[in-house]
């Protein structure tokens, strides 16, 4: 999860700038990661039904170093990443090319014109719960009448992934946060997928870049072969179309 922990924090009333301590220091177990994840393209497929992006403008906030972002390309008219530290910025734009445009920002001040882009897209980034208003206030603005907020984030509720969440961080209440995102006017689907390794060694080092070292060494133990059940929550949100009568 992208700086879950920190999130919390800053909830509370610290840094707004929330780090991404795997990424940010593991780049490439974090690639890895990337790969496995959501094996069976379930994600996708429910972002496809929800938010259809073929011919809009997209915006991923929190893009990390791109690796969504030539999905969005292929279909899309146009895409822009937007991320804070700039070693992931330049990742990015190494990845993507002339297909995308990557600029360094964080999610609540998007340098982008009011009503200028379709989709808002964000996958564990940013948008954990309360704390996060001023970024949801951010990609309103930013939205098109009729266009959608589509929030990726991990289900801690399911397991055993969401047990390990859960251990790791005791502050985080996975009811609150659902609350919190029906408050705001979102909908709410829940996506089982599979994390599916190549080999034991690339799960065990993506264990311990997610967890702190307790937790990752009993997730290390419990896990059996080379997949993970993960559980996700796919929220989404329409801006008001204007009526023109």
């Amino acid at each position: 999860m992208r700086s879950l922990r920190a999130a919390v924090a800053a909830a509370a009333g610290a840094d707004p700038l929330i780090p991404s301590p795997n990424i940010w220091n593991w780049p490439e177990v974090y690639e890895q990661e990337n790969r496995a994840q959501d094996a069976d393209g379930a994600v996708w497929t429910v972002l496809r039904e929800l938010t259809p992006w073929a011919g809009l403008e997209v915006l991923d906030v929190g893009c990390g170093d791109g690796f969504h972002l030539p999905v969005f390309a292929a279909e899309a008219a146009s895409v822009t990443g937007v991320e804070p530290h700039l070693p992931l910025v330049e990742r990015a734009r190494r990845r993507v090319g002339t297909r995308a445009r990557v600029l360094q920002a964080g999610a609540a001040a998007l340098p982008l014109p009011d009503a200028s882009v379709d989709l808002v897209h964000a996958r564990t980034a940013y948008f954990f719960g309360p704390g996060c208003e001023p970024g949801l206030a951010e990609a309103q603005r930013v939205l098109r009448p009729g266009g959608a907020i589509a929030i990726v984030d991990l289900d801690a509720t399911v397991e055993p992934y969401g047990r390990w969440m859960r251990a790791d961080i005791p502050r985080y209440d996975p009811a609150r946060v659902e609350r919190f995102f029906e408050k705001q006017g979102f909908s709410l689907r829940r996506v089982p997928t599979t994390w599916r390794f190549p080999d034991r060694a690339s799960c065990v080092a993506v264990l311990r870049i997610e967890f702190s070292r307790a937790v990752a060494e009993r997730a290390v133990a419990e896990t059996v072969g080379l997949t993970v059940p993960v559980g996700y929550r796919v929220h989404v949100r329409r801006k008001v179309a204007i009526s023109q009568a």
